[in-house]
């Protein structure tokens, strides 16, 4: 069985924290752009150090960005296949994925999303959750489509543009757009598996071992020169994963604090997972 811990609930705005927010960017220096590596055609992978507020961890923000026009989105669901979970790396091996991380978080079965989760003709989760505001889609049925996107569930149609598209997943929103943080500020830090889009169009898959508020991570993507405008939870904690091996790297990431359950840097394999998020090699 998974550990039992209270379940993370989509948060309360709070009143000034917007206003917080733009004191504080407005003070703030200039965060350095990223030295990108190209892995493979539309896949870019950098590094960024970064400064959690609690001292653990590697101290580096991790980033993968790619362009769904050029690079193959992938989904790999358990419940699809053999209903067995593997870690990011596993899935990475044995479905020749360039890189994986996780799809979002899982109920006690260990196979279905916590919102609402289809790939194909295959649905793992047909319910929509009233408390998670952010979906992804990708891979389009219509010509004509941007190759992914992500909806803010609570703006009027958003349901019907995620329609037409053969993969969609719905998480809980870190950002919304166009770049608003939604998080209040929080004493409550993990280690964070997350996804955004920018302004372009391009997915950005983000892995952070060292712990962050969500407020505090929104913040910093927000403030780095990445044209972030929408963001969604993936996973925090020791299941936060994130799998690299393209263009020579080999990297199998995995998170380990996280506030109330494992307050501590000592988690060293990943764990294993029922869905990822995925590129083709």
């Amino acid at each position: 069985m998974r550990p039992q811990r209270p379940r993370r609930q989509a948060p309360r705005l709070a009143i000034f924290s917007g206003i917080l927010f733009g004191i504080i960017l407005v003070n703030a220096e200039p965060a350095p752009a990223p030295a990108w590596q190209t892995l493979q055609p539309g896949v870019e992978y950098a590094v960024v150090n970064v400064t959690p507020a609690v001292d653990v961890g590697d101290k580096k923000l991790h980033l993968v960005r790619v362009d769904p026009a050029r690079a193959r989105l992938i989904a790999r669901l358990a419940s699809e296949t053999d209903k067995q979970t593997r870690t990011a790396g596993q899935w990475c091996r044995q479905s020749n994925l360039a890189l994986a991380i996780n799809l979002g978080m899982y109920q006690e079965d260990r196979l279905s999303n916590v919102g609402y989760l289809r790939h194909g003709s295959h649905t793992n989760n047909p319910k929509w959750s009233a408390s998670y505001k952010a979906a992804f889609g990708f891979d389009p049925q219509t010509h004509g489509l941007a190759p992914a996107v992500m909806e803010d569930l609570d703006q009027p149609e958003a349901q019907a543009r995620l329609a037409p598209y053969r993969s969609v997943v719905q998480n809980l929103r870190l950002i919304k757009g166009e770049g608003q943080n939604t998080w209040s500020v929080s004493d409550k830090r993990w280690s964070e598996a997350a996804l955004a889009m920018d302004a372009q169009g391009r997915v950005l898959f983000l892995f952070c071992r060292s712990p962050f508020s969500m407020w505090e991570f929104n913040r910093m993507l927000l403030a780095l020169p990445l044209g972030i405008v929408r963001a969604m939870h993936l996973e925090g904690g020791p299941e936060a994963s994130l799998s690299i091996h393209a263009g020579n790297i080999n990297l199998d990431l995995c998170g380990s604090y996280e506030t109330g359950f494992l307050p501590k840097d000592t988690n060293s394999k990943q764990w294993a997972i029922p869905n990822v998020l995925g590129v083709a090699k």
